[in-house]
């Protein structure tokens, strides 16, 4: 066969044909070569080349990125304890990949007893919360916790924290705020330090109310109590999940931070024409206006304070101190050129609830500044993550339920005993004022 295969390859090469011979050869071997590539490609048998940006098919089992849509899956956030041992994270990493579940983020804190940790899961949404736990049950778990997460979980820890701390250094309204997205569903209450309270000396280990200075877990974790240094108690309680030591560590860092930066809230102003002409500015309040306040009140008559606070009013400082200050919401004052309130709005955080309330001086009454607040009031409470907004008044007060049908909200009335509480719901048609000093906010909590 050699000897053969050599007599064809001299008769190629030095026969009187040769020439013609070779370069027929090479066209049909190069055109051989192309067919082969293009075959190749076009049945996905080749990797295409680096000019090639054209759409290939897809096969099975392949899936383009993007293609599990929000749609076909569910975000979840997961807290499950592990045993501290090797191993024991990754026959729960298996587990959830049998499932088909992505881990976006974990964050692991370990504890004396074990290991808890953190998950930011996305799972098909088709697949039930009790099957991921139970079957993180049956990879070693305990004691585990989930729910639903959305898009803003999707910000790794420490740049939401980041923001968390901006919001609560550039406006001291922002800590409850930023203490209930930290920590999530919980209670937030803050008691005021008390004549008696301030301990025996500066470095006291605890006040007079118990509260160590550095702060503490309470009720096998599910209650948080943090001091700042004028004496300030912040109780949190999360009943259904105990805090960890980062956590805690976290909110104490926020609160620590509000402490050392003292009372301050955005001075931006807004500057509004009202119909008869007069020029009114709209800027947020705080403590530092109580002396311009209690002024106000001192013009008002009994009838317009009555209708405020559903009473008469004796001590005005009680009520104002504890309104104006950014510890339990927000303010908005009316100011004339003169620069006299005549104009005060309240968003109270109230729990899972808010309330707003309003106060305007009599002789500027009826020239559209309670509608004015109350709009910008309820835009606050929409960026804050607010489901409704709740006014508490007198059956008679016709101005005040007039000035929330005109927020052109669902409302809900409920009347006892002569007190209107009139609910708006903020989820079915957004506000169309915006408010220039505030940025979009988390849902707001009672601090």
């Amino acid at each position: 066969m050699s000897a053969d295969m050599s007599d064809v390859t001299n008769m190629i090469g030095h026969g009187p044909d040769a020439p013609a011979l070779l370069v027929i050869s090479a066209v049909a071997l190069l055109a051989t070569v192309g067919f082969h590539t293009w075959w190749a490609r076009r049945h996905n048998h080749a990797p295409p080349t680096p000019d090639d940006t054209g759409a290939r098919p897809q096969t099975a089992g392949q899936h383009t990125a993007g293609q599990q849509t929000a749609e076909a899956t569910t975000l979840w956030r997961m807290r499950t304890t592990v045993r501290d041992e090797p191993g024991s994270l990754a026959a729960l990493c298996t587990v959830l990949a049998r499932g088909e579940v992505d881990i976006l983020s974990l964050q692991a804190h370990p504890l004396a007893e074990g290991t808890v940790d953190e998950f930011l899961l996305r799972a098909p949404i088709d697949l039930p919360a009790a099957d991921i736990t139970r079957d993180v049950a049956l990879a070693g778990g305990s004691a585990t916790w989930i729910e639903r997460a959305d898009a803003h979980d999707l910000v790794d820890a420490p740049t939401r924290i980041l923001g968390l701390a901006t919001r609560t250094a550039l406006d001291a309204a922002e800590l409850p705020l930023a203490l209930r997205q930290l920590l999530g569903r919980c209670t937030i209450r803050s008691l005021p330090a008390k004549a008696q309270g301030a301990a025996s000396g500066p470095r006291a280990d605890k006040a007079a109310d118990g509260a160590p200075v550095e702060g503490g877990l309470e009720g096998e974790g599910t209650v948080l109590r943090l001091r700042a240094p004028d004496g300030e108690v912040i109780t949190v309680e999360r009943p259904y999940l105990p805090f960890t030591p980062t956590e805690f560590a976290r909110a104490r860092a926020l609160v620590e931070l509000d402490s050392r930066l003292g009372p301050r809230i955005p001075r931006s102003q807004d500057v509004l024409t009202l119909a008869e002409g007069n020029s009114i500015t709209v800027r947020r309040a705080d403590t530092a206006d109580l002396d311009a306040a209690r002024a106000m009140h001192d013009r008002c008559s009994q009838r317009t304070l009555g209708m405020r606070y559903h009473g008469p009013v004796r001590d005005a400082d009680r009520y104002l101190n504890h309104l104006l200050s950014p510890r339990f919401g927000r303010t908005l004052a009316v100011r004339t050129a003169s620069g006299r309130i005549v104009g005060i709005g309240h968003l109270l955080w109230d729990g899972d609830e808010t309330e707003v309330a309003l106060l305007v001086e009599d002789d500027w009454q009826r020239r559209g500044i309670g509608t004015e607040l109350l709009a910008r009031l309820v835009t606050m409470a929409v960026e804050a993550g607010c489901e409704s907004v709740y006014a508490v008044t007198q059956a008679s007060n016709t101005g005040m339920v007039a000035a929330m049908r005109g927020l052109g909200l669902p409302l809900d009335y409920q009347i006892e005993e002569g007190t209107l509480v009139v609910t708006a719901r903020l989820d079915a048609t957004p506000v169309s004022s915006r408010l220039p000093y505030d940025q979009p906010r988390g849902r707001a909590q009672r601090y």
